[in-house]
């Protein structure tokens, strides 16, 4: 984002974290964006719900299959693994005191504690740097159905997406 230019050592390590997370990982591409693009609903940071990242279209993300993030737990195109993940950034940016031991054994079912821990840090990125991003409100160079009014709630399904790296 141009506006970490105005703190750049800050930035670094931003950028630094950021690549730690992508270049570290061991989840599933298409299973980081989806959960990605729910908690980029949930915090309703729209440029993070326009884009589309390469990797993950790479690995199977459709614009059929964002629109399933509409209800995910009743998607059929979705496995357990994704489902799980998904509840928990949705606990996560909603409700955070609500993640408990269950939350932690349903992940268990799917995940190993390694995975957790990076699905954790990344949850926790897109949820903080998402609102971050959703309050500099910077939308002029986004699709046009993500310019409107930033009082109406917008989704990253059924709207125009900018695909990235």
């Amino acid at each position: 984002m141009r506006m970490f230019a105005h703190s750049p050592e800050i930035s670094k390590g931003l950028t630094k974290f950021a690549g730690s997370l992508k270049q570290n990982r061991s989840l599933p591409d298409r299973l980081v964006e989806l959960v990605r693009l729910r908690v980029a609903f949930h915090n309703q940071c729209r440029s993070c719900m326009a884009i589309r990242y390469k990797d993950g279209q790479e690995d199977g993300i459709t614009e059929d299959l964002v629109c399933s993030l509409e209800k995910p737990m009743e998607a059929e195109n979705l496995s357990d693994a994704e489902k799980a993940a998904i509840h928990y950034g949705e606990l996560f940016a909603t409700n955070h005191l609500a993640i408990n031991d269950d939350t932690y054994d349903n992940l268990r079912k799917y995940f190993n504690e390694s995975e957790i821990v990076e699905l954790s840090m990344t949850v926790a990125f897109f949820v903080g740097f998402g609102r971050l991003a959703a309050s500099y409100h910077m939308v002029e160079e986004l699709p046009e159905s993500f310019q409107a009014n930033e009082k109406e709630t917008l989704t990253p399904w059924g709207n125009d997406s900018i695909i990235v790296r």
